[in-house]
Parts: structure tokens; sequence; C-alpha cells
């Protein structure tokens, strides 16, 4: 019998402390007990989708087989296409999640701003929530981010809870900032500056909050409060005193 297909039911692997839902996380810095015994359906595909998460991190999209993530949860290749038909499946449920997870975070962070009947915080504070639940996303899944921070190809989740865009990462952007956009024409409108403006500058701000979030992953220092507070400062600062009408800026001809 081919080795390769010889185990292709056997549900025999280490197991690992499945997902419940797309926003309920397990932490991946804990170590999972190792034992032989056998999986349920479910238990093997958060297997797979967790060793999964670990290579696309560390190597991105197109240095990863399915070969390799077989390897690595000790089962054979047909395991991986029977539960996500290749590693383009494996990869899309990820991408899912992670912006699924991130998206809920800020907009957990923000909520309060459009709920009635509670008292809306002013704008500074809703920038540090946002600033502070990227980062704290930053901090606690790092692979998750290294896998949308990178040039990824255009892959479609079926069961998907959000479109997936190639280019993950500018896709991501575009969603929070328009979950920004209202708050900001809100803000804009009470200081007599043009609303109309307000999709320009939450972008801008998440550009700048996601960018600076790509260093800090790698450096690690200052302290993500810290970081946070200049970003806040920046903007802040920034926005508080806006021009209602910026002089255009003329470009050098040659």
């Amino acid at each position: 019998m081919d080795p390769e297909f010889d185990d292709a039911d056997d549900d025999t692997v280490a197991t690992v402390t499945p997902l419940p839902t797309a926003t309920l996380r397990t932490d991946p810095r804990r170590t999972a007990r190792v034992e032989r015994v056998r999986m349920s359906g479910q238990q093997r595909r958060e297997q797979l989708l967790n060793v999964g998460r670990k290579l696309f991190a560390e190597k991105g999209f197109e240095a990863v087989s399915v070969e390799e993530i077989a390897a690595k949860a000790g089962v054979s290749k047909p395991v991986v296409y029977e539960h996500f038909g290749g590693k383009e499946g494996l990869y899309a449920v990820l991408v899912d999640r992670e912006m699924t997870y991130l998206l809920a975070s800020i907009a957990d962070a923000l909520g309060d701003a459009n709920e009635p009947g509670t008292p809306h915080a002013n704008a500074r504070t809703l920038l540090e929530r946002a600033g502070m639940a990227l980062f704290d996303y930053i901090d606690r899944y790092p692979d998750g981010f290294r896998i949308l921070v990178r040039d990824t190809p255009a892959v479609r989740d079926p069961e998907a809870q959000s479109e997936t865009r190639g280019g993950t990462f500018a896709g991501l952007l575009v969603d929070v900032a328009a979950r920004v956009d209202d708050l900001l024409a809100t803000q804009f409108r009470a200081h007599k500056l043009n609303p109309k403006w307000a999709p320009l500058y939450s972008q801008m701000l998440i550009g700048m909050v996601a960018q600076t979030g790509q260093w800090w992953l790698d450096v690690r220092k200052p302290k993500k409060e810290e970081v946070v507070a200049h970003l806040v400062n920046l903007a802040w600062n920034g926005l508080h005193n806006l021009e209602a009408k910026p002089p255009a800026v003329v470009s050098r001809k040659g």
C-alpha cells in the first residue's frame, strides 16, 4: 500500500485545544499536552489550522507545501485535502479567522460610540482604545498578525464570515477604516469641518497605526502602552488643529 495514503482516515496524533468560535482564541504560547489519542474531525481541523498558522507566519504562503503541513501535523497529505481541499483552503480559513477576530476586537473597543443610551467616549479616548486593541492583538497573536501583513494571494473561504481579499492587509485596513469613518464624521461636524473628508482621514489614521504595529512586532520596544500613547499624541494633536481648508500643495515642475 502506498504509504502516502495508508493513513488517510487515521485520526491518531497529538491533540491541541480547539477554537470554539472564530473570535475565541487559544493562546498559542501555551503548550498543549501531547498524547496519542483518536481525534474528532473538529479537533483534527483545529490541529491543522494551528500547524498551518505557524508555518505560514514563518515562511509565507508560497513557501509552505501541503507535504510540510501534513508532516508537521503527523498525518498524510489526504487528511489535509479532506479537511481543506489543499493549502489554499486552509490558508483562507486562517485569514478569515484572524481578520474576524481583529475586527471584533476593534469593534468592541469602539462599541459604545454608537450604543444608544450610553455615554459616548470622547474622540481621544476612542483613538486610544482602537490603538490598544490593535497592539493587544499583535502582542498576543503575532503569528496571526504576520499572516495578515504578508502579501497574500486572492483566496476565498466558503465558510468565511467576511470577504477575504487579495492583499489581505490592505483589505483589513479598509474594513477597519470604514468603522472609524462615522466616528470621525461626527467629530468633523462638531468642529465645523467638512465631514466628506472623514474617510480620507480614517484611512490615514489606521494606516499610521498599522504601519507602526508592523515595526513594533519585531522590536517590542518601548512598551505597547507607550507606543499607543505617542501615536495618539501625534494623531490627536494633528486632528485637534486641523485647518478647515488646507492650502493645496503646488507640485514642482522640472
